[in-house]
This record gives structure tokens, sequence and C-alpha cells, in this order.
């Protein structure tokens, strides 16, 4: 389902809604085919890397820039429009920065979710999840450098996901029922596809 923008046009080539790229592509299914190859490859280069720099708002944004920077002018750059989908209305354009800031602040304060148990662990990510995705930082390919952000995070933590293996309609429908306070269905989507250990900590301790 398409996103309802403040200026529908913007960013766009004349009288469409496709978004501006390098390659002047104008069919959106054309665009849409290569936007999936081109972010499936950089998805698999970034994976394999095992980074271990500091997970900052800016490593995320520039997860974005990775992804998308062979098709966007503005890949890694914060939106300028206003964003809403499904009844769900997305962070201000004005207040981005420091709320993505403080997310990331949050997370390297909780050692970036490393050394909890695995209970703990599936209930703090999928809270971080939610506040990332109300974040929803860029005009376009939020939920595939939200995915690949924390696929990352996730392998930091000692624990292992496949979004592509598992039910990602599921994982919108959490998303969507967290954005209206019910955050049971996250929980239980994170408790069913993260794979590892379920009594041993990554170090030992839970006290992240």
């Amino acid at each position: 389902m398409s996103y309802s923008i403040t200026d529908l046009s913007a960013d766009c080539y004349p009288e469409t809604t496709v978004l501006v790229n390098k390659l002047g592509i104008r069919s959106q299914e054309a665009l849409d085919d290569l936007e999936r190859v081109v972010t499936g490859i950089h998805t698999v280069e970034i994976v394999k890397e095992q980074s271990e720099e500091l997970l900052s708002f800016a490593f995320y944004r520039n997860l974005h820039k990775r992804l998308f920077g062979d098709l966007y002018e503005w890949a890694g750059e914060l939106r300028k429009v206003d964003m809403s989908k499904q009844g769900t209305s997305f962070c201000r354009v004005e207040n981005l920065e420091e709320i993505g800031n403080a997310i990331f602040q949050w997370l390297r304060k909780h050692k970036e979710l490393r050394g909890m148990k695995r209970e703990r662990f599936v209930k703090e990510l999928a809270d971080l999840y939610h506040r990332i995705n109300m974040l929803h930082p860029f005009r376009e390919g939020n939920g595939r450098t939200q995915r690949l952000f924390f696929t990352l995070l996730i392998r930091r933590a000692g624990y292992e996901i496949d979004f592509a293996a598992t039910d990602t309609d599921a994982l919108m429908i959490a998303t969507v029922y967290a954005a209206q306070g019910v955050m049971d269905y996250l929980y239980g989507y994170f408790d069913r596809v993260i794979v590892g250990s379920s009594e041993k900590d990554a170090f030992g301790s839970d006290d992240a």
C-alpha cells in the first residue's frame, strides 16, 4: 500500500509519482525491479562485512546510502516530507534528527542489546523495531534499511534472523498493531523468527 505524503509529487518526475533517479527511469515497475536487484546485492555485501562499527544514527543513514546510492542522489538523507501509511503517521520532519539520535543513544546505552537473556532481548528488540519504524526517516527504502540493520544488530547479540524466510506480511501487520499501542504481535513475531541461545546469553550476563 502506498504512502500518504504531504507533497505527493516531491522528489518525483513531473506529473508522476516515480521518484527522480540517477538512471532516469520513469516506469515505477522497472524502478521497483531494479531497486530489488541493487539493494539485494548490497545487502549481501554489507552482511558479509561483519563490521563492528558503532551502531549510531549516522551508521543507520549510511546503510541507506549504501543500499540506494546507486539509484538516488538523496540516499542517506533524511526525508523532507511528512508521511503516513495505513492510518499510521510517522515522525514529523522537524523531529527526525532529534528523535533519531535519541533512539540510537538509547541503543548505545544498552550496549546494543548484547548480553541479554533471550526473553528480554526479544522484548527490547521488538520495542526498538517499533520506534525505528515510527521514525521512518527516509523518503523511500525504510523497510529494507530497517531489516538489514536489525539483521546486523541481532547477529551482534549472538542470535540470527533471516527476514527473507519469514512471513513479512505478519511483520507488517504487527507493526500496524504496534502503532496502535498493541505490541503483542510484534513480540510474538520476533519470538518466532529469532534463532539462537534460549537460556544462554551472548556474554553470560543480563546486565545491559
